[in-house]
């Protein structure tokens, strides 16, 4: 089987999950600037196989659009368009940033580790990539 990754894009960062090649597992991977995140999936794509992109989608509470929608709807048509053969996908990010600070906390990070630009990114894209593959929509 192929892998899924999984992006929490936002305006500067933008953190990266992915799943094992059994889709088993979602594991934070890695936080790349979002200037730079097609360049970065080129080459994670060329190193392993992927099959689908997990993007969440931001949403306010009473689910319109929020301040980060219009640039998460941009960057979604333009990896289609860029990457063709892979399956792209919107999932609901709400609350995904408060449980990646939740699921820190509980795992016992230290504060400072917690602190650290992009740690909190890539532990939302995990959040966001394990919500997708238990709603069995892959």
């Amino acid at each position: 089987m192929a892998r899924i990754v999984a992006l929490d894009i936002g305006g500067k960062r933008t953190g990266i999950a992915e799943t094992d090649p059994m889709q088993i597992i979602a594991t934070p991977k890695d936080t790349v600037e979002t200037s730079k995140l097609l360049d970065y999936l080129r080459q994670l794509f060329a190193t392993d196989n992927y099959e689908a992109i997990v993007i969440g989608e931001p949403k306010n509470l009473d689910g319109g659009d929020s301040d980060n929608s219009e640039r998460v709807r941009k960057l979604t048509t333009k990896l289609q368009n860029v990457f063709p053969k892979m399956k792209v996908v919107l999932q609901d990010e709400r609350f995904s940033s408060k449980m990646a600070m939740q699921s820190m906390i509980d795992s016992g990070m230290k504060k400072m580790k917690r602190r650290e630009k992009g740690e909190i990114d890539k532990v939302s894209a995990a959040i966001i990539l394990q919500s997708y593959m238990e709603s069995g929509s892959f």
